[in-house]
């Protein structure tokens, strides 16, 4: 599968993870498998944010399992884990924090971060059975007055992007490859 080059666009952006929704639909294959890691970073981009990761909510924890930072951000190690309750993830799923924040710092209550977190757009990754795999995250270390409401839209769909990934690989009895 070819990634076009005007994906920056913002509609453009929306028209290819809506191809890549009905290319996933029944199958995967390695294209397609680096077709949804390169709109992650797209996405990144696009929405000006520091870090884009994929996580997997396992045995209590929060485990990175694609990680994407912009050249100078703090890096998260990919296989790297800290306590899910510690998380902003675990407090999206469970609607503690909005799935959109333009301002992490003006919101009470949140847990300590290695590194500031300004903007910060989260939302869960169901699987097909309901359940959540995890979530994917995107944030800035400044706030992101720019972020709007097409913005979680556009994640949302990244992440059932993720979802059919993640199941593919489920199915054949295999970890998902972030190549």
């Amino acid at each position: 599968m070819m990634i076009r080059n005007d994906l920056l666009d913002p509609s453009a952006l929306s028209v290819h993870i809506s191809e890549l929704l009905v290319a996933t639909a029944e199958s995967s294959d390695p294209g397609i498998d680096r077709a949804v890691t390169t709109v992650l970073r797209l996405l990144r981009e696009q929405l000006r944010m520091d870090v884009v990761f994929v996580s997997e909510f396992a045995d209590g924890q929060r485990v990175f399992r694609f990680v994407d930072s912009a050249p100078g951000a703090p890096t998260v190690p990919v296989g790297g884990a800290d306590p899910l309750e510690e998380s902003y993830c675990q407090r999206v799923v469970d609607g503690r924090l909005a799935e959109l924040v333009q301002d992490a710092a003006k919101v009470p209550g949140l847990p300590p971060t290695p590194f500031p977190v300004g903007g910060h757009l989260s939302t869960p990754i169901r699987l097909p059975d309901g359940s959540v795999y995890g979530t994917l995250c995107c944030f800035s270390l400044a706030p992101s007055r720019h972020l709007r409401d097409r913005d979680l839209v556009n994640l949302r769909h990244c992440a059932q992007l993720v979802a059919r990934k993640v199941n593919v690989a489920q199915a054949r009895g295999r970890e998902p490859t972030w190549d």
